[in-house]
């Protein structure tokens, strides 16, 4: 342990911001009066003791001086490098300052106790330890340096007071370590703290030099980089010249490009941030990349580009008429659309609240009836571009909405790249096949559609790929689908719907000879003056070999008969020009596949027995006939109940019972057998069992097949019916009255009965099918009955079928 003994009396040499600690030999300069006092003062007092002057070397810190100094002996006393007077001093060991006394001279002088300091020896093994971690630490960082002279010095020093203390000269350390250290008596401890000292410094310069060596290693990159696309752009130049290009062709000056452009000022913007993200990245950055593609599509949109409306209101009409025929409901409303839209702009209100005119059409119908082709009449009739957006199949939101920009590969949605292909922000856009959009786990794209398809909102489209505002209020958009109960009921109300039910015979007949016959003439290679085809054959197509509400199989038959001439021609057993009648067409092409049940014999008509009647019914491809067959089972063989097949719904079981119960409790009214309906078995059957068939129109027709069964009294062939009918008898209405009587029609029927509630629908139903037909709207299935049951003859007993 440390011990005070030897009181000393020294001038004090106090030194601003700076520490001597013992063993250190440091030049003063005696040019500052207080060093050349307290000199002067020691030699004074040396010159009665014969040694060496002695001073106290006290670190002053802001004006107030330590509580421990050290004894310096003045070594040498003469001139500096700089030729300044200076004394070179020797710290010799620590003092204790106490009170102050006088002595000669001008210096300050104090009383003060020398400390002590032993270390027993042999050293104990820790401290051996502390003295070989010091030396190996402080001749690291000497090595670092270059000190290799100093390295030995330290090397050869053994005593720990001594070790310690020559931490002094390390020049990291702050005045307060310095002080910290000469306060410190006990030679371990300050060993110690000298050894803490010096493992911060090494640890603080390893960070210091691994963060200097990163950012040389930038500094290296970046000119290697800067030096490498020097002489790229050097080697591009040379192959321009010598290729003869114009040093401005492959400009990849995005900033000049967005600032040429006409742009929305929110969508410049986010264009300019962009190109300064683009400028800050390098060329290998993947971020570069995806930045330069959103550029692109971003200066590729036609942002301020709109073709004029063509305002001719009779001229749009006489090229819809010229295009389509038929189809009146559709042409009016484009008609009305641009009719409102000139009145607007004559009045200044082409804009009101940011939004433009546009109009969202779905035109809903059976297939081959031209929704697809009606768009392209309508963008020609208006003087508009035209882009079809095929949605069928369709399952991932994103393909409407656009991916976001994060993701590898991202393109914007299909609305965007259908403005980018159209060149214009108004263009007519047809969403194809609407009612097939699926949904998975990638979302529901029908329901991306729903900001798209509302004119409230879709004058601030935003797409995820772009992420700024794209106007679509005065885009017309036309969706098409087959199924209206197919698409999403938030989806459907957005839309105005216009139903294109079908083509009559007539309209067939004229779009064949006027659109059809002359586009597969051409096809097929053939002229005008060679191949004709006379009105009947053509009706005779469409009436017998074909059945559909729209016309692409008429067309294949068309297109079918006109290659056999043509083939016919080239294998030299026709001579042309040729004219196609009636009777050619069964050898030409066959047989007729859809006779009428009226033009078959009456001994071949399905309602030729007892117990089968004709209905109507709607599926996706239309109207189309429907036959009911009912028959009872053996009593003795078959059991008692109702048989349902035909792959039906719960609907439609649902009205085979309900037919069933009112024919037991009023059979006896009608003065039907309801005796055979309680002990046997009732078999009711729709053919065409593996098309799913629902719904409750076929009421009526089964009650009418059923009584006709009971009655023995057979449905008249030339009848077909539609209705649902309760349990007390009432004909209630059902839907899709005007392709039913258009089904009826093609199918030869003559006489169709309907419920009374449906009677203002045939408002709808074209004038030449009405002439046709012999429509009874009715309110009681007792009505039904009496219209469609054949009178029985001579009052003979009904014969029942029985089924096997």
């Amino acid at each position: 342990m440390a011990s005070t003994s030897t009181p000393l009396t020294l001038p004090v040499l106090p030194l601003d911001g700076e520490v001597v600690l013992p063993g250190m030999v440091v030049p003063l300069d005696l040019s500052d009066s207080e060093v050349r006092a307290a000199v002067e003062a020691a030699q004074a007092a040396a010159r009665s003791t014969s040694g060496k002057p002695r001073v106290l070397l006290v670190p002053r810190i802001d004006g107030t001086y330590a509580n421990t100094g050290v004894l310096g002996t003045v070594e040498q006393v003469g001139r500096l490098a700089d030729g300044d007077p200076g004394a070179l001093i020797r710290g010799r060991g620590r003092v204790r300052i106490g009170a102050g006394t006088t002595g000669p001279g001008a210096a300050l002088w104090v009383e003060g106790t020398s400390v002590d300091e032993t270390v027993p020896d042999p050293l104990p093994g820790q401290v051996a330890d502390l003295v070989k971690e010091y030396k190996a630490l402080a001749t690291a960082w000497l090595r670092k340096r270059g000190a290799w002279q100093v390295v030995d010095r330290v090397q050869a020093i053994d005593d720990v007071a001594a070790l310690a203390d020559n931490s002094g000269y390390s020049p990291f350390l702050t005045t307060d370590q310095k002080v910290e250290l000469l306060e410190t008596a006990d030679p371990v401890a300050r060993l110690r703290l000298a050894t803490q000292q010096l493992r911060d410094h090494l640890a603080e310069q390893d960070v210091a030099e691994s963060i200097a060596k990163d950012v040389q290693e930038g500094v290296d990159k970046q000119q290697r980089e800067f030096l490498l696309r020097r002489q790229l752009d050097a080697v591009r130049k040379e192959l321009r010249e010598l290729n003869g290009e114009q040093e401005g062709e492959e400009s990849d000056d995005y900033r000049a490009r967005v600032e040429a452009a006409d742009l929305p000022e929110k969508v410049r913007e986010a264009a300019l941030k962009e190109v300064d993200k683009l400028e800050r990245s390098s060329d290998q950055s993947p971020e570069g990349s995806w930045i330069r593609t959103w550029l692109d599509t971003v200066l590729e949109m036609p942002w301020n580009e709109r073709t004029e409306d063509a305002y001719d209101i009779q001229g749009a009409q006489t090229v819809l008429d010229a295009e389509h025929s038929g189809l009146e409901d559709v042409k009016e409303r484009i008609t009305e659309y641009l009719a409102v839209r000139k009145r607007r702009t004559a009045r200044g209100l082409g804009v009101v609240g940011g939004r433009r005119g546009g109009a969202v059409l779905a035109l809903v119908g059976p297939p081959g009836v031209g929704k697809t082709s009606l768009g392209e009449s309508v963008a020609h009739a208006m003087g508009r571009k035209f882009v079809r957006v095929a949605l069928g199949g369709v399952r991932d939101e994103a393909e409407i909405r656009g991916h976001r920009r994060t993701y590898v590969g991202a393109l914007p949605g299909r609305i965007v790249r259908a403005i980018k292909e159209a060149g214009s922000m108004n263009p007519v856009v047809l969403l194809d096949e609407i009612d097939k959009v699926g949904s998975d786990f990638r979302g529901d794209p029908a329901a991306a559609l729903l900001e798209v398809l509302d004119p409230a909102q879709n004058h601030t489209f935003r797409d995820h790929y772009l992420e700024v505002e794209l106007d679509l209020s005065d885009v017309v958009f036309l969706a098409t689908a087959n199924v209206l109960e197919a698409i999403p009921e938030a989806l459907a109300d957005r839309m105005e719907i216009v139903r294109l039910d079908g083509y009559t015979e007539d309209e067939k007949v004229v779009i064949a000879r006027d659109h059809l016959l002359p586009r597969q003439l051409e096809r097929a290679g053939l002229g005008e003056d060679e191949v004709t085809i006379d009105e009947g054959a053509l009706r005779k197509l469409a009436g017998e070999y074909t059945r559909e509400a729209g016309v692409r199989t008429l067309e294949r038959s068309v297109a079918r008969l006109l290659r056999k001439v043509a083939a016919q021609h080239e294998l030299g057993e026709r001579k042309l020009p040729f004219t196609v009648r009636d009777e050619d067409l069964r050898d030409l092409i066959g047989r007729p596949h859809h006779v009428p049940e009226s033009a078959q014999d009456p001994a071949e008509r399905r309602t030729s027995v007892p117990g089968v009647a004709t209905g109507l019914a709607v599926t996706g491809a239309g109207g189309d006939v429907l036959y009911v067959e009912a028959s009872l089972a053996d009593p003795e063989t078959g059991a008692a109940g109702l048989t349902l097949t035909g792959q039906l719904g719960d609907v439609m079981k649902e009205s085979a019972q309900i037919a069933l119960s009112f024919l037991r409790s009023h059979g006896a009214e009608l003065e039907l057998p309801v005796a055979d309906l309680k002990d046997r078995g009732v078999h009711i059957h729709f053919p065409a069992g593996a098309v799913p068939k629902d719904g409750p129109s076929a009421g009526i027709t089964m009650t009418t097949a059923l009584a006709s069964l009971l009655s023995g009294r057979l449905v008249r062939t030339d009848v077909a019916m539609t209705g649902e009918v309760s349990l007390t008898g009432r004909v209630l209405p059902i839907g899709g009255v005007k392709q039913k009587l258009l089904a009826a029609h093609r199918a030869g029927v003559t006489t169709v009965i309907i419920p009374k509630r449906n009677e203002p629908d045939l408002d709808d139903v074209p004038a030449e099918v009405l002439d046709k037909l012999d429509v009874h709207a009715v309110t009681d299935v007792r009505q039904v009955l009496e219209l469609a049951l054949a009178p029985a003859t001579n009052g003979a007993a009904p014969e029942v079928p029985v089924a096997a």
